[in-house]
């Protein structure tokens, strides 16, 4: 599902316009973003978690030429099901 999908579908749920979804879910991608850009966790209690960690520094390999190389540390985006969501895949089974 793509976010044009996701918009069609909340609309269609919520009984609003697709504008309105459209606008509602760009406001939460900047809040979350934002939230996480401070280093804040944000939880939606039973469906997901989003937090923020590091990843080391390592050596890896240049995959055309095979020569090792350094790969810089970096900040990464942890995201964590809640049991609600679990739940729910495990039903579509």
């Amino acid at each position: 599902m793509n976010k044009s999908e996701l918009v069609d579908a909340v609309a269609e749920i919520a009984g609003s316009t697709k504008s309105n979804v459209e606008g509602v879910l760009n406001a939460f991608q900047d809040v979350i973003a934002a939230a996480l850009q401070r280093g804040e966790k944000i939880v939606l209690t039973g469906f997901i978690s989003l937090s923020v960690g590091d990843r080391a520094a390592r050596e890896g390999r240049n995959p055309a030429t095979g020569e090792p190389m350094q790969i810089a540390a970096t900040k990464i985006v942890k995201i964590k099901a809640g049991n609600k969501l679990k739940e729910a895949v495990n039903l579509a089974d």
